[in-house]
């Protein structure tokens, strides 16, 4: 949003003789996608009245000039974040929301031929699959409670067609890749990536960091401050002719809704022309995996609530106590008791040999009353909700049952017939996904 939002005031405030010009071509490329009250419902109060919160989305539509990337009816969101500006225009904050996020789903009523979506415990990219980004909106606002003031989506060809215009974007790729679900061969090292390459890049997900989504959400979130840096470093803003074909395929790749048009972006632009990259600040949801639904992620409370009070009231987040990405407790403060519940004679002192091995503290080791249990199963009280997940990670194999009335903060890993043993563990294991401003070298750690 602000690489286009920025440049847009060259364009606009240029040489007089092609400003009309240009202006009417950039305002006839954007799409617009009305999204009315009936659709929002009641909505959050504006705290920071004059703040601007964009809500920004990827688009995973393979129609058109997006078939080659496989067939499907439908769109989808790959990316979903939100874009916060303050009302000086000083700083902003964008935050990240995993699509594998489970969250409650607010009702959305059907429109331009989608079903509607009922309320219901789901992931938070199904919104855009049952109601479109009106309902997708309201997801937000409602998760939130941050009032959001305009959208803008951007599809897979019109994201290759921004990066080529800016001549590429520099990023630094620790190891060979060559992954043909991306479309994407890379050597290793500190490279720039044209168009392809860069969706490539910000697409994959099983050949580069650890396979998951959070992997891939702080690879993109490294790429646009990547690109952000250089539009803001001047290259881009004072190239007039890189400068307009960037802005052109800009407003040829974004559908945003009727009240984000040119003027009101060249007008955002106008009063942030100070903003360093360095007051733009990228943080995602804090969250850790879910037991209840394996392979997907929860938002962590109060943790999350805290993160977008802040953002919505325009405070700071230095200092605030909030760390964005995976909330994990350190191993060695997790305490276990093992149960064996198979007839496997010392496999309960095996496994808890194994846990000391990777830090955790064993308080006790015996048999479960009654045996044959057929699952893992790691039981967990509310007072310990954030220490279960670390230790189901670290297991091959294991379901998560919740005892609401329990009051301990330890853990009972019951060992069930079909225990398969400890995960190894990655050289290259990240505990969580910090912050970081868009004057970030995504090679400095490389």
């Amino acid at each position: 949003m602000w690489w286009l939002v920025a440049s847009v005031t060259t364009v606009t405030v240029g040489v007089s003789a092609t400003v009309v010009g240009a202006y009417v071509r950039l305002s006839g490329n954007v799409r617009h996608v009305e999204v009315g009250t009936e659709d929002l419902g009641p909505r959050p109060v504006k705290a920071a009245t004059k703040a601007v919160n964009v809500l920004i989305v990827g688009s995973d539509q393979r129609d058109g000039r997006n078939a080659k990337y496989g067939r499907f009816p439908g769109e989808r969101t790959d990316t979903i974040m939100l874009a916060h500006i303050s009302p000086n225009r000083d700083n902003a904050v964008v935050v990240s929301f995993p699509r594998d996020s489970m969250v409650p789903l607010p009702a959305c009523r059907a429109r331009h031929g989608l079903p509607g979506q009922h309320p219901h415990v789901g992931m938070i990219n199904e919104s855009f699959n049952y109601g479109g980004i009106a309902c997708t909106w309201k997801t937000v606002e409602t998760l939130t409670g941050i009032r959001i003031d305009h959208f803008v989506k951007v599809d897979f060809t019109g994201f290759k067609d921004m990066v080529d215009a800016v001549g590429g974007v520099e990023v630094c790729v620790p190891e060979p890749v060559n992954d043909t679900k991306a479309l994407l061969t890379l050597d290793a090292g500190r490279q720039t990536l044209r168009g392809e390459q860069a969706l490539g890049y910000v697409r994959a997900r099983y050949s580069l960091g650890d396979g998951s989504d959070i992997g891939r959400i702080q690879r993109q979130q490294m790429f646009i401050a990547s690109m952000l840096k250089k539009v803001m470093s001047g290259e881009t803003l004072t190239d007039p002719a890189r400068l307009f074909g960037f802005l052109d395929a800009a407003t040829r790749s974004v559908t945003t809704d009727p009240g984000l048009t040119p003027a009101v972006m060249k007008d955002l632009a106008l009063s942030a022309r100070g903003l360093a990259a360095g007051r733009i600040r990228f943080v995602t949801t804090p969250w850790r995996y879910s037991l209840v639904h394996p392979g997907k992620v929860e938002w962590v409370e109060p943790l999350s609530t805290k993160l977008f009070r802040i953002v919505a009231h325009d405070r700071p987040l230095t200092g605030s106590g909030v760390r964005g990405g995976q909330t994990r407790v350190p191993r060695e403060q997790i305490d276990v008791e093992v149960r064996n519940g198979t007839w496997r004679s010392g496999l309960g002192t095996l496994v808890a040999a194994r846990l000391e091995e990777r830090g955790y503290h064993v308080s006790r080791i015996g048999d479960t009353a009654r045996k044959p249990r057929p699952r893992t199963t790691v039981v967990y009280s509310p007072r310990s909700a954030t220490k279960a997940p670390v230790l189901s990670r670290d297991l091959l194999v294991s379901a998560g049952r919740l005892v609401p009335a329990g009051t301990t903060g330890r853990l009972v890993l019951v060992i069930g017939d079909d225990w398969r043993g400890v995960r190894e563990l990655r050289p290259d294991g990240v505990d969580g996904i910090k912050g970081f401003d868009a004057t970030h070298d995504s090679c400095a750690s490389a």
